[in-house]
């Protein structure tokens, strides 16, 4: 129901809000469905609400010495006048990895088609110290105390390892980095795609713009060894430019945005709804092949708002709520509880295209197994090993979707509770083993334990997941556990995919309320034809 944009790779690169759009920039690939040969671009749309998307011509493109080999990922930052630039990474004639900067022709223009890459760059080559294909992804520019922006850029030094490095500048031309890096990730390897921002205090859901000291901050990194996204809360300074975790030093150890199909995210401050919002990129998990017959690879996740938990160790993510607007047929589903190895269908809504809200209540959480230590160090490996067909006594409980008629194929999405000495642990899970029946797709198991006090809520947890065809995304505890996956079963060809509550364990499992929307499809490629006489007008002015 999610426009996928119908291009490939959508890798984002500089979301922004300016002058009453949405953009979207994301790695594209205008001569195929792969990431191609040097001819990597940055696709470009924009949308007055999130969901609905126009797509442009491609706003930079392979065309000088500096980005001969491709465009690749970089980020939006709006100056104090309100002006847009952009910083990307550019594949220079020689194969470098270097820092180039663009500006709009036409800074009047609200679609902001046409973009001027000047003579000067490269603004940031590559480092003596840096081989010459570890330098990448520039972040949003944040203003200092003293004046001077800065950007993070990601970066594997010799003989230390992974590292995420600070430049300075006064004016986007000059650039000088810090003795110091931000962060050093030593075991980690290469990390790619850092995003630096401040939150606000714990529990509060405004968001903040890119800013220096004075509020704590999350440090978002990619890890390529893993191909998963790590973030932490703690402390910048910006007069030395270095973060401190209040966590953990090894990134690889830090909360992960997302426990499913999910990299390369990269987050944005909209002021026009003080928040901030979170993209995410979920590549295909079946064949080239495949991506071969579809005419595109890779979508985006629903845009997400997050924000600091209460506990102001971990953040919470939530759909935008513009989603909501897609919401159409509407399903109440009155069941008081589902017993012990229970299945009830929620009929009357689409299965391909839905967004189901459920709150359990577990009446007697002293049954639940008992924790194994091990079990706490790889809760992935334990979804896998206790599925949703394998009874426990507190679950597994939760929703089966894209399931065939004969039940066949399914993706279940599931809670398991656990009791560890005198507390209670919440396993959450997206088992993909019955997903599909073809051969040749990827079905892990997805899993995570869910970072909240279950017994201190009444024994209650919630669960929102929404289904777009092949992304299924789950949204645990109110948010604090979030699971993309990609799914490809056979049936939906044919026919419709069903939906289910389920109830594996073997005590019942309390409803205490499910909702269920069947999502309409998203506009496609229309823009508003005031905006298009105002960006006519604005192009023509720049002549």
């Amino acid at each position: 129901y999610v426009d996928k944009l119908n291009q490939t790779l959508l890798i984002q690169s500089g979301p922004m809000y300016h002058n009453g759009l949405y953009h979207f920039f994301y790695q594209y690939n205008p001569d195929g469905v792969t990431w191609g040969n040097g001819n990597l671009s940055w696709g470009h749309s924009v949308s007055v609400d999130l969901v609905n998307w126009f797509a442009l011509d491609a706003a930079l493109q392979p065309s000088r010495s500096f980005d001969a080999n491709g465009c690749w990922s970089g980020s939006a930052t709006i100056l104090p006048d309100g002006s847009p630039v952009m910083l990307y990474t550019g594949i220079d004639a020689r194969g470098d990895q270097v820092q180039n900067v663009a500006f709009p022709k036409n800074a009047s223009d609200p679609l902001l088609v046409e973009w001027v890459k000047p003579e000067y760059n490269p603004v940031i080559p590559v480092p003596a110290d840096i081989k010459r294909d570890d330098f990448r992804d520039p972040s949003t520019a944040w203003l200092g105390a003293d004046g001077l922006w800065r950007i993070a850029v990601a970066a594997r030094v010799h003989d230390v390892g992974g590292a995420t490095l600070i430049y300075r500048s006064k004016d986007f031309l000059r650039w000088e980095r810090n003795a110091d890096p931000l962060y050093l990730a030593h075991a980690a390897g290469m990390v790619e795609c850092p995003d630096l921002f401040p939150v606000s205090e714990p529990g509060v859901e405004v968001g903040l713009p890119a800013s220096g000291a004075g509020a704590r901050h999350v440090l978002k990194m990619s890890v390529m060894d893993t191909v998963q996204d790590y973030y932490v809360v703690g402390r910048y300074d910006d007069t030395a430019d270095t973060f401190v975790p209040e966590d953990d030093d090894d990134c690889r150890s830090w909360r992960r945005l997302d426990y499913g199909h999910v990299y390369a995210s990269k987050s944005f401050f909209d002021p026009s709804k003080n928040r901030r919002v979170l993209w995410g990129w979920a590549n295909e998990s079946d064949s080239v092949s495949d991506d071969l017959v579809r005419g595109w690879s890779g979508v985006q996740t629903v845009p997400r708002k997050i924000w600091l938990d209460e506990d102001g160790k971990q953040l919470r993510q939530w759909p935008v709520e513009e989603i909501e607007t897609l919401r159409s047929k509407r399903v109440n589903l009155l069941i008081p509880e589902v017993n012990a190895g229970g299945v009830n269908e929620i009929i009357g809504v689409m299965g391909t295209q839905a967004d189901v809200e459920v709150v359990f209540e577990v009446p007697a959480l002293e049954h639940a197994d008992v924790l194994e230590p091990n079990w706490l160090l790889d809760p992935q490996s334990l979804c896998g090993e206790k599925g949703a067909s394998v009874p426990g006594s507190v679950g597994p409980f939760g929703l089966l979707v894209m399931a065939s008629g004969d039940m066949q194929e399914h993706t279940a999405v599931f809670f398991r509770v656990f009791r560890q000495n005198d507390k209670y642990k919440v396993l959450m899970c997206t088992d993909l083993s019955r997903s599909s029946t073809r051969d040749g797709v990827y079905k892990p198991p997805y899993g995570a334990f869910v970072d909240m006090d279950i017994e201190a809520h009444g024994g209650i947890i919630s669960l929102r997941t929404l289904v777009d065809h092949s992304v299924v995304e789950s949204f645990g505890g109110g948010g604090r556990t979030c699971i993309t996956a990609r799914v490809y079963p056979d049936h939906v060809v044919n026919g419709n995919s069903h939906l289910y509550v389920f109830n594996n364990g073997t005590g019942a499992v309390k409803v205490s309320s499910l909702d269920a929307w069947e999502m309409a499809t998203a506009t496609v490629n229309v823009l508003p034809d005031g905006l298009i006489a105002a960006s006519s007008v604005g192009r023509a002015q720049a002549y």
